[in-house]
């Protein structure tokens, strides 16, 4: 398999003593970052994960040039079968067996294709039966103008598919949205010259609310529990504060322990 990306000298974060982790939580961790984002971008986020969570903390390895070939399905096969094996070792070394996924961005679009059975691109992932909760960071779910794989996703595996229990292996879909002022201080140029036309090609509403990139009811995942972080931007180009800030990871993560964060979106 290809190696967990390392977050600090040269491994991925131990186990530190008993575990802590909210209800449900109580096991290793991998993240999924986004489209064209460095896993090393996602250094903090997992440095404050392995601190609340007591549990192992990996990050999938994909470059930028592994996301440019997201444009063909194999791209999507090359970074889906590092998730698998990634899951696989995390799984393994596991109290409860499952493993916590947590995409960012595009990675949660990702995620939710490798929960399902396949195939895809001839391969049968099943990322259900070792992957019992999936977060989704800032993840664009709908939009009026989807690339095709995205499409697929929504066609085939449309709101939290899984989320009933299936042979015994329902998954928690959790959904988390950055609701970002553009004229809030924190916010950059980047954010405010992209964000109308990233939401108008969206939702087809250029002042809708969101997090700088994706709006609030595109990443709010139909079906799912949901989450709205006021002043919270998609990433570290769109605003100081972003899912992977240490103070806001505390925020979600914390709210995990919630048996349950809200009515599912209708």
């Amino acid at each position: 398999m290809g190696q967990l990306e390392p977050h600090s000298g040269g491994t991925t974060f131990p186990p530190q003593g008993p575990a802590s982790s909210p209800a449900g939580l109580g096991q290793p961790i991998l993240v999924l970052g986004g489209f064209l984002i460095s896993a090393e971008a996602y250094q903090p986020m997992a440095e404050e994960l392995q601190r609340l969570s007591q549990q192992e903390v990996a990050v999938v390895p994909v470059s930028k040039f592994d996301w440019l070939l997201t444009v063909f399905a194999f791209g999507w096969a090359r970074i889906l079968d590092r998730v698998a094996a990634a899951v696989q070792e995390l799984a393994a070394g596991s109290a409860t067996g499952k493993v916590t996924l947590i995409g960012h961005s595009s990675g949660g679009i990702m995620l939710r294709l490798f929960l399902a059975d396949g195939p895809f691109e001839r391969r049968h992932y099943r990322g259900r039966e070792r992957a019992d909760t999936l977060v989704m960071l800032g993840s664009p779910h709908t939009a009026i103008k989807a690339t095709p794989l995205r499409q697929l996703v929504a066609q085939q595996l449309p709101g939290a598919w899984f989320g009933r229990a299936t042979e015994g292996h329902a998954v928690r879909y959790v959904s988390v949205a950055g609701d970002l002022r553009l004229d809030d201080p924190g916010v950059t140029a980047t954010a405010r010259r992209l964000a109308p036309t990233a939401y108008r090609n969206s939702t087809g509403c250029s002042a809708d609310r969101g997090d700088g990139l994706v709006p609030v009811r595109s990443a709010l995942l139909e079906g799912s529990e949901t989450l709205v972080l006021p002043a919270v931007a998609h990433g570290g180009a769109f605003g100081c504060r972003w899912y992977g800030s240490p103070d806001v990871v505390r925020l979600w993560w914390q709210q995990l322990a919630q048996p349950k964060l809200s009515d599912p979106p209708v």
